[in-house]
């Protein structure tokens, strides 16, 4: 993992886990592509509580991740502390994205 490049080594994101209307904190360990459609996809360990030596690997369509601007430190701060240690706010959702405009249909 130390010699793939920086901006993709140990990224803190959230993700949707264990359902779509809760998030979880992750680590990108590594991002790849899908072999038949060329989509990115992203590596996640989701560390468990308080001991995160365990957890999961996810496989996440990369656009689904929620970027953070957590440090590893503050994110294995937060799971170490069960949640007592966080910051007062968090960035939850991604922005909407706009939908590209139809082109106009010719009449």
């Amino acid at each position: 993992m130390l010699q793939q490049k920086p901006e993709q080594l140990q990224r803190v994101v959230l993700i949707e886990f264990p359902s779509s209307q809760m998030k979880t904190v992750g680590f990108v360990t590594r991002v790849m592509q899908d072999e038949v459609t060329g989509q990115s996809l992203a590596a996640v360990y989701v560390p468990t509580t308080p001991n995160p030596t365990s957890g999961y690997l996810e496989i996440v369509p990369v656009e689904r991740l929620v970027s953070t601007d957590w440090s590893v430190g503050e994110a294995m701060t937060f799971i170490i502390s069960g949640g007592a240690i966080a910051p007062d706010s968090i960035h939850f959702d991604n922005p909407p994205q706009e939908k590209e405009a139809s082109p106009p249909a010719n009449t």
